[in-house]
């Protein structure tokens, strides 16, 4: 098994959504989480709304019986959207979610390159430090 044949695996169990759906699925109440380091926020800029959470510790933070969840995470119905750059990484993030119970975790396809080139609307980082 290679990297490619992780992902289309791990994409098996994901309904990824288009940047437009996933703006509709927040208006919703899903939680849409951007899993990118710093340095592409502070370059790209970010998605007004979605959360924060470093791809290091997202485990802990979106699994409903971890002690350092997050407390927008309330159970495992609880629908999550992850995006990073370009749609890899948060697909990998998303199907671990789903491990971990999360039945309705999932990804943004394209990520946020895709968003930004759908027109939808980004805000430049506050505080980069």
């Amino acid at each position: 098994m290679n990297i490619d044949d992780l992902l289309e695996q791990a994409r098996t169990s994901l309904k990824r959504v288009t940047p437009e759906e996933a703006e509709r699925a927040t208006a919703s109440g899903a939680l849409l989480v951007d899993v990118r380091p710093i340095e592409q926020r502070a370059r790209d800029g970010e998605i007004a709304g979605a959360l924060i959470v470093d791809r290091n510790v997202l485990e802990w933070r979106l699994d409903p019986q971890s002690a350092h969840r997050i407390p927008e995470i309330r159970s495992h119905d609880d629908a999550v959207i992850l995006f990073c750059n370009e749609g890899y990484a948060s697909s990998l993030a998303a199907a671990t979610l789903q491990q971990l119970g999360l039945h309705r975790a999932t990804d943004m396809i394209g990520g946020f390159q895709a968003w930004r080139a759908a027109g939808l609307p980004t805000a430049r980082i506050q505080n980069p430090t």
